[in-house]
């Protein structure tokens, strides 16, 4: 998205960029500038709460800050102007050289382009309008150099010749959950569409050279959120649905009202699961990374997938299919305190045990912390929550929209358990299993987590099923 106009050769503006896919809104929690500050290009002059994280946005441009036009506290719409700056201070009167926002550049004023980098905000690097317009006949020049001006300012150059990839709504949703930027798919359709083939070969792992990775936000520790102190004396509180509440409720309806669940349970000894954790603990090769039951069973359901991959894939709505996923990102559900989020470990599948429990060990301390980034709670394909470490048994999980199914892992207890013809104490646990009954039959599904139990019974099986 584009995120600065020119009002007049001396004052620009700055809007609220994408700072990740899909997100519309953000909360601008602190302003670092005022008006009357210098500001240099990279420096960083607010912070905004979006759904998925709290970034903080630089501004790619020298100058004086002229108006900041959102108080603190204001959630506002993407492409918004969210402040002005004056960047050519003492060069006559400011009433006099300010535009108003909606005034058209002059193609004269073209300022001269950055030099030696390319200024890129936030998200994933520097994209285009969403909202572009068929230019009028005969304005053909003008709307040129506006574009040119503002590829220009962006840093990279005179814009006339970029446009929106050409795709059809199908393919723009098998890119987005592939993770693929259509702007990197190299077209093969008539006109120059980009065909579903084509963003499965971007997504193939035999590519070329593989371009460098784009710059992704700066993630800083996000506030806790909290309610407002209950006032002596009233019987309700209030609180505004903003920022991980209201996505964690839309996704939440979303799903539940769009894909029909079904929730399997399976009770199951995990008793030799427990004793190989604590194996695993004194082994040399899983020195310095986290060793839990959360490892083991993570790496169950991978198994399990690929015993059963009709289980990884998703429902096309818009295209009538049934997308099977030859990849699997694991997500993982984390409480935290600005509310449930579910980063996922990509292409989990591939990954050894050391490799997996340092990927979860990182997921979770990054969570904590605050500083998952949007791109890493993307493009997830199967999730596990693991209730169990708040004492419940089990519970009948919601899918992460896009997803096919979610796993519940229950509190590992010691139990009366019937063991070789007697009863013993055995550890002991349920998993519950919501699977997308739109293109899961119960076959597959009760497949799927009667070989998670069977793994979790007799780990050995990673080694045997693998």
């Amino acid at each position: 998205m584009t995120t600065m106009t020119e009002t007049s050769a001396r004052f620009r503006e700055f809007k609220m960029p994408d700072v990740g896919e899909g997100l519309t809104e953000a909360e601008i929690l602190k302003w670092y500038v005022q008006p009357g500050d210098t500001v240099t290009d990279g420096q960083v002059v607010c912070e905004v709460e979006t759904a998925k994280a709290a970034v903080e946005l630089p501004i790619p441009f020298d100058g004086v800050v002229h108006e900041l036009r959102f108080a603190e506290g204001t959630t506002v719409d993407v492409g918004q102007v969210i402040i002005a700056v004056d960047v050519a201070p003492g060069s006559g009167d400011t009433a006099a050289e300010a535009a108003p926002a909606s005034a058209e550049p002059e193609p004269a004023a073209e300022p001269e382009a950055p030099k030696g980098r390319q200024p890129v905000l936030v998200g994933y690097g520097v994209a285009e309008s969403s909202t572009k317009r068929r230019a009028r006949k005969g304005a053909a020049q003008p709307a040129a150099a506006a574009a040119a001006i503002q590829g220009e300012l962006n840093g990279h150059g005179p814009a006339v010749q970029e446009s929106r990839p050409l795709a059809k709504p199908p393919v723009r949703k098998l890119a987005k959950d592939l993770g693929i930027d259509l702007a990197t798919v190299v077209p093969t359709g008539e006109g120059g569409i980009i065909t579903r083939e084509d963003v499965h070969a971007a997504a193939a792992p035999a590519q070329a050279p593989a371009a460098a990775p784009a710059p992704v936000p700066a993630t800083v520790p996000e506030p806790v959120v909290t309610a407002p102190a209950p006032v002596p004396g009233a019987r309700e509180t209030r609180i505004p649905v903003k920022g991980v509440r209201k996505a964690i409720a839309q996704a939440m309806v979303g799903s539940a009202f769009t894909a029909p669940h079904v929730t399997e349970f399976v009770t199951v000894d995990v008793t030799r699961t427990m004793k190989l954790v604590a194996e695993l603990k004194d082994d040399k090769d899983m020195a310095g990374v986290r060793v839990n039951p959360l490892l083991i069973i993570a790496k169950a359901l991978l198994v399990a997938i690929k015993r059963n991959p009709e289980i990884n894939a998703a429902w096309d709505e818009a295209n009538q299919e049934i997308v099977q996923k030859h990849y699997v990102n694991l997500g993982i559900a984390a409480a935290t305190p600005r509310g449930l989020i579910v980063p996922n470990i990509k292409d989990a599948q591939d990954k050894t045990l050391p490799q997996l429990a340092a990927a979860l060990g990182e997921l979770v301390a990054t969570a904590r912390d605050g500083r998952t980034s949007p791109a890493a709670m993307a493009g997830g394909t199967v999730t596990i929550t693991n209730v169990g470490v708040f004492g419940v048994d089990t519970g009948t999980p919601i899918l992460n929209p896009g997803e096919s199914a979610i796993l519940a892992v229950g509190a590992i207890k010691l139990q009366p358990w019937v063991h070789k013809g007697k009863v013993k104490p055995r550890q002991v646990t349920t998993l519950a299993l919501s699977f997308d009954h739109r293109l899961i039959d119960g076959e597959l599904g009760s497949k799927v987590l009667a070989d998670v139990a069977a793994i979790l019974e007799q780990p050995k099986r990673l080694i045997t099923w693998a």
